[in-house]
């Protein structure tokens, strides 16, 4: 092997590379942990109150702990983003990779990954440990049954949009917490915010937040009185193309802002 080709610049090697960071950063491990354990515990906690004859579906309990398991996800990706940043190394970063943009899509690979890997332990052990409300408010769920097999692959899909979101919004902040506020207003305050004060514009605006990806993994029954109000009537694939399409719109943000502005 020449010299040359011991440094070249390779795909491997970059998401090697950013994978080392990744890993070696001490909250990772204790955020992924934090994230499964915290959505477990709140549907577990949620699931203490239902009982026969309750507004709730099987899917919707499963599925009550993503509150917190956004959140999670989004410290998650918003410190993989912007830490490079954050702590001055973004220099020596893109000084060995001076095309920038694959160190970006690196980074946003690997978080995908962890998410998805976080979210599906999530849904896995929040359906553990809700067996018993599920068996006391006489719900069944099974994997066969379209609706919920549907409702468990949204519930990961919108967790790791909300990562990929993360990690987009600390690269092109590059400050952890001007990243993480703007993704808990755009993921959760807004749409909490709007909620009480229905109407055409409010319900529009709410609909094409990033939040609105909720409707991956929302029963019948929401979906229903989500269609019942003023604004469009996206579905569950809507509200997934709506997420879909913010974390496109950041990802071209952050790559022009990488490849056209400097990296200090």
């Amino acid at each position: 092997m020449t010299s040359s080709e011991a440094r070249a610049v390779t795909v491997p090697r970059v998401v090697a590379a950013e994978w080392t960071k990744v890993a070696s950063l001490p909250s990772t491990t204790w955020l992924v942990a934090g994230t499964v354990c915290a959505a477990a515990f709140l549907a577990f906690v949620l699931g203490l109150f239902v009982g026969p004859g309750d507004a709730v579906s099987s899917t919707s309990l499963a599925s009550s702990g993503h509150l917190l398991a956004q959140l999670g996800l989004l410290v998650l990706g918003v410190l993989v983003g912007s830490t490079d940043f954050a702590v001055g190394t973004s220099l020596t970063t893109y000084a060995a990779v001076p095309r920038r943009v694959p160190v970006l899509l690196a980074q946003v690979a690997l978080t995908a990954a962890l998410a998805l890997v976080t979210a599906v332990t999530a849904i896995a052990a929040s359906l553990a440990v809700t067996v018993g409300a599920r068996r006391t408010a006489g719900l069944s769920w099974t994997p066969s049954d379209p609706t919920d097999l549907r409702a468990a692959a949204g519930y990961v899909l919108f967790l790791t949009g909300a990562a990929v979101c993360g990690v987009l919004l600390g690269s092109l902040l590059r400050r952890p917490l001007a990243a993480l506020a703007t993704a808990v207003a755009l993921f959760l305050l807004l749409d909490h915010l709007l909620a009480p004060h229905p109407g055409r514009v409010v319900d529009t605006v709410r609909a094409f937040l990033p939040s609105s990806g909720t409707r991956l993994f929302a029963d019948d029954a929401q979906l229903a009185a989500l269609a019942a109000g003023h604004g469009p009537h996206l579905g569950a694939a809507g509200g997934g193309l709506v997420l879909a399409a913010w974390c496109a719109v950041l990802a071209v943000l952050a790559g022009y802002r990488l490849v056209r502005r400097d990296v200090s």
